[in-house]
């Protein structure tokens, strides 16, 4: 896989990401017999040889993986439950230890991402990246151009205010609408909590899709491994 230095530093046990960018910046970092001063350097894990300090770094023998599930709702987003309900991890056959990216809620249903990649959690779940995720709701009553304004100018939601987010209807009846929201933040149940504040219980909630990734023709309780693009794409090179 094509990585930069510092993360494929990092990933074998080097140093943290941080502390493996001063050492390629103070020019203690080889690849290929070659000093590279510059941390993001892209190396290929499987050929280019690394040094650092003069030792070779061997990569690690862990592999990681990387799969997408369609969450059904009543399963936990979390390894384990102290309640004993259904975890979304006990869906994926895997000899891997993994565990969710993020969470859905217990009622929620939609994409949900499954690795044993470290990196790659922290990169799609720091605040600093603003991963955009996109749900689709019923919702209860007729919503109106001002819930609209208020999306796009961010809610309140007990003593925090979103960034401001887009709500377009898709299907609006007497009692209730199918809405699409797109966030780029993931607090606690922010999606319910933003159409409570505003009126609108929440009678059905699925995401589907983070970043450019969508949930496709991927049916309720399936998953499937990512493709190495799609990994790419949802992390970039912007580290």
């Amino acid at each position: 896989m094509i990585l930069r230095l510092q993360k494929f530093m990092a990933e074998n046990g080097v140093a943290s990401r941080r502390k493996s960018e001063e050492l390629i910046a103070s020019g203690f970092v080889k690849v290929n017999g070659v000093i590279v001063g510059e941390p993001g350097y892209k190396v290929d894990s499987e050929k280019d040889m690394v040094e650092v300090c003069g030792r070779a770094i061997e990569p690690s023998k862990t592999s990681f993986v990387y799969y997408m599930l369609n969450k059904p709702r009543g399963y936990v987003s979390t390894a384990k439950d102290q309640f004993g309900r259904p975890s979304v991890i006990s869906l994926i056959e895997s000899n891997a230890r993994l565990y969710p990216v993020g969470r859905l809620d217990y009622d929620t249903e939609g994409l949900i991402l499954i690795t044993n990649d470290g990196e790659f959690t922290n990169r799609l779940t720091h605040p600093r990246y603003s991963i955009s995720k996109e749900y689709e709701a019923v919702v209860r009553g007729v919503v109106n151009d001002d819930a609209i304004r208020a999306f796009d100018e961010g809610i309140n939601i007990g003593g925090y205010i979103t960034r401001p987010a887009k709500m377009r209807i898709i299907k609006q009846s007497e009692d209730c609408a199918t809405i699409r929201i797109l966030i780029s933040e993931g607090k606690n149940r922010q999606v319910r909590k933003m159409c409570s504040k505003l009126g609108h219980e929440v009678a059905m909630l699925k995401r589907i899709s983070i970043g450019e990734l969508t949930l496709g023709n991927l049916k309720v309780g399936e998953y499937r491994e990512l493709l190495n693009s799609e990994v790419l794409g949802l992390v970039g090179f912007d580290e």
